[in-house]
């Protein structure tokens, strides 16, 4: 089972990248943080253990993201591998991919964002309370203020989008998340993109650089 793995700050894109890289290459998209926000909706063991750390823009600890992980991939029914989003966030959760399902990391792709773009991209960001859909108060407004065009559902800040918190998760990730990157380019995996350009022009250097790693 062959992995993409998504690197970089919170707000670089990464899900959005995710969810292009997943249709066009049909591999399925796993996030953490989708993961994480469907355990604490059905009030699973592992959601309430999460709350308390996602709710300070902390890191959940290793053991609980692994066991949460290693579930979701067990579910892959022998599909040839996924677009990993999120995960992993240290080299621990790194080395225990590589035991889940035989893994195999095939590239891991660092999607570079100046700091200041995401704190204004994150702060920015609304969330439809009931599916989930994502919008921008500045780069995409909803038609009706804080209603989604959806479901009409009502739109809301995330804790860990309020400006003092994801200056916090940057803090968090400089500390705990940034050594991945020498971690995978030591394996010769690593490629950098940057994220600070239209969607579709990430997505095509994504694409691009995923074919010079496939020849190394």
């Amino acid at each position: 089972m062959h992995f993409i793995v998504l690197l970089g700050v919170p707000g670089a894109g990464k899900g959005t990248q995710a969810r292009r890289l997943s249709a066009t290459l049909a591999l399925p998209h796993i996030s953490s943080g989708d993961l994480f926000r469907e355990n604490l909706k059905q009030g699973t063991r592992i959601g309430h253990e999460a709350q308390k750390y996602l709710s300070r823009g902390e890191l959940v600890p290793d053991e609980i993201t692994i066991e949460m992980i290693e579930e979701r991939l067990g579910r892959l029914d022998g599909a040839e591998g996924a677009i990993l989003d999120g995960y992993p966030r240290t080299a621990r959760q790194a080395d225990a991919l590589e035991n889940m399902a035989g893994g195999i990391v095939r590239a891991a792709v660092h999607v570079e964002v100046p700091i200041e773009r995401l704190v204004e991209r994150m702060s920015g960001r609304r969330v439809c309370r009931e599916q989930g859909h994502v919008y921008h108060i500045v780069h995409n407004p909803p038609s009706e203020q804080g209603i989604c065009d959806v479901d009409d559902s009502e739109l809301y800040q995330r804790e860990d989008d309020k400006p003092e918190t994801v200056r916090h998760r940057l803090r968090v990730y400089e500390e705990r998340t940034a050594p991945l990157i020498d971690y995978y380019r030591e394996r010769g995996v690593l490629v950098s993109v940057n994220g600070d350009q239209p969607i579709e022009a990430v997505t095509e250097k994504i694409l691009s650089s995923l074919e010079q790693v496939a020849t190394r």
